[in-house]
C-alpha cells in the first residue's frame, strides 16, 4: 500500500487503477477500515493499487478532490476519478468496487 502526499499524489495515479483511501488519524472507522483495505490489497494485487492520503497531512489533495468525510475511498483509473464510496465497508464490497473500473 502506497502512503500518498501532495508531492507524489498525481504521479502515483497516472497509471492502471488506483483506489486512494482518504484517512486521518483521528478518525475511528479509518482506523477500522485499515485492516480491511489490507486484505483487499493482497487479493487484488496486479489488477488495482491502493494508496492511503492523510487528509491532514496532505491537505492540497484532500481539498482538491473535495473530502468533507473520513474514510471517503476515490477509485481512479488512469489518473482521472471514476467512483468513490463513504464510509466504512467489508472487504467484498470494496474488491468488487475496484474491479468495476477493470
Amino acid at each position: 500500500m502506497k502512503h500518498l502526499t501532495d508531492t507524489n499524489f498525481d504521479t502515483e495515479i497516472q497509471s492502471g487503477v488506483t483506489l486512494v483511501d482518504f484517512h486521518a488519524n483521528w478518525c475511528g472507522p479509518c482506523r477500522m477500515l485499515a485492516p480491511v483495505l489490507e486484505q483487499v490489497a493482497k487479493s487484488i494485487e496486479g489488477k488495482a493499487a491502493i494508496g492511503k492520503v492523510d487528509i491532514d497531512s496532505a491537505q492540497e489533495v484532500a481539498n482538491r478532490f473535495q473530502i468533507t468525510s473520513v474514510p471517503t475511498m476515490v477509485l481512479f483509473k488512469n489518473g482521472k476519478e471514476v467512483n468513490r464510496l463513504v464510509g466504512l465497508r467489508d472487504a467484498q464490497a470494496i474488491e468488487a468496487f475496484i474491479l468495476t473500473a477493470n
